[in-house]
């Protein structure tokens, strides 16, 4: 069976989300690949999906929240290569409309927690680092007009 991100390049998406009190939503992961890191809500995109109905998609899916894009933060190019792994993900900021966030026994990973932004665990995944650098920077790719 061909797996996307070991066998070809995939192509994911991830979301920067934030509450009132300026955390990030995290998630730990329970997958092979970067088992127990911290990520932020996202996954694969799917064929002859656009990345922004894939990050609305994994949101609904992973969290149980519906979002709305506020705007591009990044593209990461994620390759590990010591796990034989390359995917390229593009990181959003958006925000809830609605929805509740699932309770750990609906999750698909292992826990989702709020971190402050000045306060991140060690183990996080590059794509959500270099994510929630740019917030922290405030260097976010213009808005589409």
């Amino acid at each position: 069976m061909v797996k996307r991100g070991t066998d070809y390049i995939g192509v994911g998406v991830g979301a920067v989300i934030l509450n009132e009190r300026q955390e990030v939503l995290l998630l730990r992961r329970k997958e092979d690949f970067e088992y127990g890191f911290w990520t932020i809500p996202g996954g694969a995109v799917e064929w002859f999906e656009t990345c922004a109905d894939a990050i609305k998609r994994e949101c609904r899916e992973e969290v149980g929240v519906e979002v709305e894009i506020d705007r591009l933060l990044t593209v990461v190019d994620h390759i590990v290569r010591e796990s034989g792994v390359h995917w390229v993900s593009v990181e959003y900021l958006v925000h809830a409309t609605s929805g509740h966030y699932r309770n750990a026994d609906e999750l698909e990973n292992h826990e989702l927690r709020w971190f402050a932004l000045n306060n991140l665990p060690e183990a996080l995944t590059q794509p959500s680092r270099e994510a929630v650098m740019c917030v922290q920077s405030g260097t976010m790719i213009p808005p589409r007009r």
